[in-house]
């Protein structure tokens, strides 16, 4: 018990040394209280119930659904757990989208820990996934780190959140992903989430409303929680981007070279698009091809110019930047876009921005600026920086998701 002593002072200790200011820059000391509390909360664990030392493989039952495999983790068993529903959802605003992408799609649901038995009302989070991500990607078994509901369950069970709803929907498309933006070229995602799920949500379960509903998300999740919290004002009361594309000039337009490289190799866009229309799934380089090609029907759709329905922001011979069409991406961008809807992002109750130091995609840099530039508004929010690049940051919402929960349910 010494031991545990010791580590338990040593936590304090450095906890007290953080400092609790609106900008934060997260280094090695909270690096370390984050390292030095799992470890004290694993040994504690085993101490207490040491029956459960080793386990077997975990289920996560919804209603009448199948249950849902998760990673087999000790320290989840302690707590209580919550349940998955995925529902079937039909979108009139999806319907006849251009890229022939379904209507009907599934949209996952977390209630917590004693939903079913009470009468109370919930905070609700809608988490956007990244690109090539869906909302199943959210609750779906995954190696090596938590999924969101075995995530929701351990902040909940341990006190650090309230019990909320977690809302994880479906915004894939044939070109990887759709920025959550109303586009000729992709479909009317900003309106989908909006006008259908977020309506559905209140419909279906016990929520707070407007007062008590957030967005968040990582990297195009997170640009998409900030368009729609600018977007939506009034919609969602709290919203957190983490690695988020900004300042596209440092983190979009740093692709386009290597894009018109792997566009000429491949033989055009047609040939790339067709290969997708086949099944042949991008891989490697093309990936990130793919998604200047999806930023592209995104943030500059021309379906009477292009025979792909959108405009590339450079030219394919020489890289070079096309100004009119990528002065029409940087619309979309939130360091521009903050000073049109600076209204909206400062009726938030809490908005939270981070990226690593190590981001491969200069993601860091974009959040520094948006947040001076925020700071010149006089927008109240709180950014963060981590050790780390842009992949495997899942542990971010260990941040994040109890910050938004705490300020919604108040």
């Amino acid at each position: 018990m010494r031991v545990l002593e010791r580590l338990a002072e040593r936590v304090r200790d450095l906890e007290r040394d953080l400092p609790d200011v609106a900008v934060q820059l997260v280094g090695p000391v909270e690096a370390e209280v984050g390292v030095l509390q799992a470890a004290l909360e694993m040994v504690l664990q085993e101490a207490q119930h040491p029956e459960e030392a080793v386990v077997g493989e975990r289920q996560r039952h919804g209603r009448g659904i199948p249950a849902l495999p998760s990673k087999p983790k000790e320290e989840h068993l302690a707590f209580p757990r919550g349940t998955v529903d995925i529902l079937r959802f039909r979108s009139r605003c999806l319907e006849s989208n251009p890229l022939g992408d379904p209507a009907e799609r599934p949209l996952a649901v977390y209630l917590p820990p004693g939903y079913a038995e009470s009468t109370r009302r919930y905070p609700v989070l809608h988490f956007l996934a990244g690109y090539t991500g869906s909302g199943l990607s959210f609750v779906n078994w995954t190696a090596w780190q938590e999924n969101l509901p075995d995530r929701l369950d351990r902040l909940i069970g341990a006190g650090r959140m309230p019990p909320a709803i977690a809302v994880f929907p479906d915004c894939f498309t044939l070109l990887g992903g759709s920025q959550y933006v109303n586009s000729v070229a992709l479909g009317c995602y900003e309106d989908y989430l909006c006008d259908e799920v977020v309506p559905e949500i209140d419909r279906r379960y016990r929520t707070l409303g407007p007062a008590g509903r957030g967005v968040l998300g990582k990297s195009s999740g997170g640009i998409g929680a900030l368009w729609l919290a600018m977007r939506r004002p009034g919609l969602f009361a709290a919203a957190a981007s983490h690695s988020g594309d900004c300042a596209f000039e440092l983190s979009l337009a740093r692709a386009f070279p290597d894009a018109a490289i792997q566009i000429a190799r491949r033989g055009g866009i047609s040939e790339v698009l067709g290969q997708l229309r086949s099944g042949r799934a991008p891989e490697g380089a093309a990936i990130e091809l793919m998604n200047v090609l999806c930023c592209s029907a995104a943030y500059s759709p021309q379906p009477a110019r292009e025979p792909w329905g959108f405009a590339l922001p450079f030219d394919l011979a020489t890289a070079a930047i096309v100004p009119q069409v990528f002065e029409h991406w940087l619309g979309f961008d939130p360091l521009r876009a903050a000073a049109r809807h600076a209204g909206a992002l400062s009726s938030l109750r809490v908005l939270y921005l981070d990226a690593g130091t190590q981001d491969e995609y200069a993601l860091q840099f974009g959040a520094r600026q948006l947040s001076r530039e925020l700071f010149r508004l006089g927008i109240a929010h709180r950014h963060e920086e981590f050790e780390g690049g842009h992949r495997a940051t899942a542990h971010r919402y260990d941040v994040s998701v109890p910050l938004l929960a705490t300020a919604l349910s108040a």
